[in-house]
């Protein structure tokens, strides 16, 4: 890590000294400039998340840091069911907003000026988002949020617009985003405002801002970049990840600045770290094969990532709530916070299992997942102790992925023979 540092430091300043000292007037201009915002080669080698992306992604993980913390509030007061719907109608505003982001920005970045200063406009959006969200969580409150959400939205309606003007082949495919983004957004504050809003009516709107980019892609579909979306999305996995190792960190830390650490509590540190570790593991192992394999399908993959990042994150909030329960700061049970660990960790294999291991594995292994699933959600009613489920559920899944490792590497072998 302080190599990294240094590096990054040595870069920087070379990156200063380059333009203060070495760029011409008419190279600055040229940069800061406007220019046309024509379509990105999908085919460009070594394409790479730009350091704005990166930035955007990194403030974004605030507004996702804020909900795992309202989750897990809601969990140790034992008002799940009451704060589950809100975490994820305020997820899918998170997740939502980010992947329009991302896949526009596969398809037409072109970093300039204007370009940067919407994506700016975008950030502040997502700030303002997380600012509301312990409204929503305290009194079904979406007013900060879904201005928060108007503003993100918007800033990317310029984006297409501008798109639509500097890229003919695909004009009637901008406007369709452009159109259908503003009349979606105007639903949504109307039902908000006008005091309307209720869940059917919010899944309404879902499936509205989830047909936009279907009707608008049929036309001449944008000409995103493989390699780099599947890279977005592996940096908000590691996000999310970090967030939810970061968020047990602190419920830790504050057990022992209680003094209320015991021998449960420390299986679970081992237990969620193994958790945590193997849903890494499993997540890059087998993205790295599927796209190899089966390439990128936009729609099923990019939106069922809507449950991975979810469920990350529902493993976080649930594992800084089991530290409490251990340390005996809760008003919930053993055996229920167990039970919430066991189904937010099969909700998140189950994602990795649908979108990339069914339709690898054949015969008998590839029914060696709900095997394992059903074992950990039985887990909770073995253990007595919180803490000893998550480390029996960290063992049993660790297990599972070396065992399916061994047979995803045969499949691999397979190919490569075949080749």
């Amino acid at each position: 890590m302080r190599v990294l540092g240094i590096n990054i430091k040595v870069l920087t300043c070379w990156h200063f000294i380059r333009e203060r000292y070495f760029m011409t007037t008419q190279e600055k201009q040229k940069k800061l400039s406007l220019r046309p915002l024509s379509p990105r080669d999908p085919k460009q080698p070594h394409r790479a998340a730009t350091p704005l992306e990166l930035l955007f992604d990194l403030i974004f993980v605030v507004a996702i840091a804020t909900a795992g913390q309202q989750l897990h509030h809601a969990i140790i007061e034992n008002h799940l069911w009451h704060a589950l719907p809100s975490y994820l109608m305020v997820f899918f505003a998170l997740w939502w907003a980010w992947m329009n982001f991302s896949w526009f920005a596969s398809a037409y970045d072109n970093d300039d000026a204007l370009y940067r200063c919407l994506t700016f406009v975008q950030i502040v959006g997502s700030l303002v988002m997380a600012a509301g969200i312990p409204d929503v969580f305290r009194s079904q409150d979406f007013d900060i949020i879904i201005i928060g959400y108007v503003i993100m939205r918007m800033a990317l309606v310029t984006q297409w617009l501008r798109a639509a003007k500097h890229d003919p082949e695909r004009r009637i495919t901008a406007y369709r985003y452009a159109v259908g983004i503003v009349l979606v957004q105007v639903g949504w504050l109307v039902a908000n405002f006008a005091h309307i809003l209720s869940i059917p009516l919010f899944l309404f709107l879902v499936a509205m801002e989830l047909f936009i980019p279907i009707y608008a892609e049929k036309y001449s579909p944008t000409p995103w970049h493989p390699h780099h979306i599947v890279e977005r999305y592996a940096l908000l996995t590691i996000i999310v990840l970090g967030e939810s190792i970061v968020g047990s960190f602190n419920a830790i830390r504050d057990a022992l600045a209680a003094q209320s650490m015991n021998i449960p509590a420390v299986f679970l540190m081992i237990g969620g770290l193994m958790l945590m570790f193997a849903m890494w593991w499993a997540y890059f192992d087998r993205s790295e094969q599927h796209h190899h394999v089966k390439g990128v399908r936009p729609f099923v993959w990019g939106y069922g990532h809507y449950f991975v990042f979810v469920s990350i994150a529902a493993v976080g909030a649930a594992l800084a709530a089991a530290v409490d329960v251990t340390t005996h700061h809760a008003h919930i049970s053993d055996l229920y916070m167990g039970i919430v660990v066991a189904v937010s960790v099969v909700l998140y294999t189950t994602c990795i299992w649908i979108l990339y291991e069914f339709q690898c594995l054949s015969g008998i292994t590839k029914w060696f997942y709900p095997i394992t699933a059903l074992i950990i959600l039985c887990i909770p009613f073995i253990c007595n102790n919180v803490g000893y489920s998550v480390f029996a559920m960290g063992i049993v899944y660790s297990l599972r992925l070396i065992v399916s490792n061994k047979f995803m590497a045969n499949i691999e072998l397979e190919k490569f023979k075949n080749n």
